[in-house]
Order: C-alpha cells, then sequence, then structure tokens
C-alpha cells in the first residue's frame, strides 16, 4: 500500500504552480508589500466565500483567536470555555488574551465540543465559548448559540481545521458574534507561510480588530490603545 501523507503542500505547489507563480510575481513587482490590494481583496472575497459581511487578515491562526476574543470584549481573568481536543493554539489563544481556558468533554461522535457540558461549566467568571471545528467537522453551532444568548456569553468560534464546512448550508465562521481561521501551509486552505483572518458581522468588532492588528492604530502612527503587529503581508494574500 503506498504511503498517503496527512498533508503535502508542495503538491499543493504544483497543482496551482503557474497561477501561484504570477500572483507571486505581481506582487513583488508593485512594491506594496504589507496591507495594500491583495489583502484588501482576498478580505472581501472570503468574507462573500463564507457569507459574512467583514474579515480582517492578521498574521496567523492563533493571533487570530486571540484577538478575535478581545474585540469581542474578553478581558483578563475572564473564563472561556472550550475543549481540549483541539490543537494547543486554541489555548495559546485564549491565555494570550489573558483569559482562562475551562475545559469540558467532546461529542464521541462528532469529536467537537458537547453542547449539553456547557451550563455544568459556567460561573460568575464566564464570558465566552470557543467552540472547535475539527477535522471538518462542525460543533453544533445552533445548540451552543442558543445556551451562550440564554446566558450573554460571547461566541468565537475556532474554525482553523474546517474552512468551507457547513451546517445547513449555512458555512462555519458565521454563527458567533466571531470566527477565526488559520491559513498555516497544512490546512485547508494554505498559504505559503503563516497567516490567519476574523470574520464577523459586526461593524464595531471589525473596526477594533484593524486597530489591534497594527500597534492600536486607528490614525497611522496613533495609538489608541495596545495592540500589536499581525499584519497578513501581499504574498501570501496574493497566493490564498
Amino acid at each position: 500500500m503506498p504511503f498517503i501523507p496527512v498533508a503535502s503542500p508542495l503538491r499543493q505547489y504544483e497543482s496551482h504552480k503557474r497561477a501561484i507563480d504570477e500572483a507571486v510575481a505581481k506582487v513583488l513587482h508593485s512594491g506594496r508589500y504589507i496591507l495594500g490590494e491583495e489583502v484588501v481583496c482576498f478580505e472581501r472575497e472570503f468574507a462573500d466565500f463564507l457569507g459574512s459581511r467583514h474579515c480582517v487578515t492578521v498574521a496567523n491562526g492563533t493571533e487570530a483567536l486571540c484577538l478575535a476574543l478581545q474585540a469581542c470584549g474578553v478581558c483578563p481573568g475572564d473564563e472561556v470555555i472550550t475543549v481540549s481536543h483541539t490543537a494547543v493554539a486554541t489555548v495559546a489563544a485564549i491565555e494570550l488574551a489573558g483569559a482562562v481556558p475551562v475545559f469540558i468533554d467532546i461529542d464521541p461522535c462528532s469529536r467537537c465540543m458537547d453542547h449539553r457540558m456547557i451550563e455544568n461549566a459556567l460561573s460568575s467568571k464566564t464570558r465566552a465559548i470557543v467552540p472547535v471545528h475539527i477535522y471538518g467537522q462542525p460543533a453544533r453551532m445552533h445548540e451552543i448559540c442558543e445556551i451562550a444568548r440564554r446566558h450573554g456569553l460571547i461566541v468565537v468560534e475556532d474554525c482553523a481545521q474546517a474552512c468551507g464546512a457547513r451546517i445547513s448550508n449555512r458555512k462555519v465562521g458565521t454563527f458567533g458574534h466571531a470566527a477565526a481561521f488559520s491559513f498555516y501551509p497544512t490546512k485547508n486552505l494554505g498559504a505559503i507561510g503563516d497567516g490567519g483572518c476574523v470574520v464577523t458581522d459586526s461593524p464595531e468588532v471589525s473596526e477594533k480588530l484593524r486597530a489591534l492588528r497594527e500597534y492600536g492604530w486607528k490614525d497611522r502612527y496613533i495609538s489608541s490603545e495596545k495592540g500589536m503587529n499581525s499584519r497578513l503581508d501581499e504574498l501570501q494574500a496574493a497566493i490564498l
């Protein structure tokens, strides 16, 4: 039996070689390598693909989730309910936001968050829920969002392993207040390097994200809040 790799970024490149080479050359000749027209174009196309109003690209999936939590109002010391059956990046992002991860079990069939466990994990410090769509399998978002609605909680979806997955013809990433995606080369939609994004229907969250990803700037070189350097470069946007 031939060896079948879990992922093959080289095969991905070879299958789209001409288009990728042309996209890279176009960016190199443009002289604009950060937050240019390729990023703007990709953000628009990805939001349209999902059926979301806003897409804000960032440097990687971990920072996408961290910034999504911060932009939605999660503060240091808040508790965030999630699962342990996920990449460590999910937990790292919650802790980078200053929050405390609270783990609940998964559904043995879907391997995603068991929504029946959420209410037992609630406390006075619970602020958000991060369901993880894993192996391309969506979590039970209708049930999770209803629980969040009843308790006034934020829902930020971790879609790093499920780009394009659907629940009744509605794509994951469009159920919660925001959703984080990763474009690491082995993901469902992979770049030739690191990359990520946050999608949301909220103009306020989108505006906050654009400030947070670039030093807290609302006007160039004027930081109105604490932010970071988390920008998707033009090469990755063009390839995506």
